[in-house]
């Protein structure tokens, strides 16, 4: 996973464990909330946080000449399915170390397939439409989301133990992962996130 990385100025975490989870909320450098960040937790120094349900989204479409979802996290070991709903061609490819691909030119209402064996960042093109750009973040832990409209996501967690905390958006800057510790019983983390200007960003 390796075209933007996290680029680090402003990104508040404010954390809190409660009946309904817990919560991370993501925010940029004005206090505005970030959509489409990946935030992973995993139990402090390797010890496990057990058992999540998810149900993945496995799905990527080519709709408006774009990719729906932007960003989109999957297990390792993931099918991911791009079907086409615009009335022009497409040819899906990445070049991301371990999970190159190429789809090779498919019109609407068709749908082709790609399994994705390794961990890491996927930056997602079209051959055809330079501007359609999108990323898929293949992970090895059940606790990873993508931020909502809001900047927030909510895990299932147990209510108390430490954690490490780690996120990731694909117009940051950074080359590795925003990675801290934290607390899931009544903690609070905040890490400062650079992102381009509101009306620069990409807003899928």
């Amino acid at each position: 996973m390796r075209i933007f990385f996290f680029s680090i100025l402003s990104l508040i975490l404010p954390l809190c464990a409660s009946a309904n989870g817990f919560t991370v909320k993501v925010t940029d450098q004005s206090g505005a909330p970030v959509p489409n960040a990946v935030v992973m937790l995993e139990g402090a120094n390797g010890v496990p946080l057990g058992a999540q349900q998810v149900v993945w989204d496995d799905k990527m479409t080519q709709k408006d000449i774009s990719f729906i979802p932007h960003v989109l996290v999957v297990p390792v070991g993931s099918a991911v399915v791009f079907p086409n709903q615009d009335r022009v061609r497409h040819n899906v490819y990445s070049f991301s170390r371990g999970n190159k691909f190429q789809l090779k030119l498919y019109g609407k209402e068709e749908s082709r397939s790609r399994i994705f064996t390794k961990e890491g960042i996927v930056a997602i093109g079209c051959n055809i439409h330079d501007q359609m750009i999108g990323f898929i973040r293949v992970v090895d832990t059940p606790f990873a989301k993508v931020t909502d409209n809001n900047g927030e996501v909510i895990f299932d967690t147990p209510e108390a133990g430490a954690v490490q905390l780690s996120g990731w958006h694909p117009e940051s800057k950074h080359k590795s992962d925003v990675i801290m510790n934290a607390e899931l019983a009544d903690s609070a983390a905040s890490i400062t996130l650079n992102m381009p200007p509101h009306n620069k960003r990409n807003l899928h």
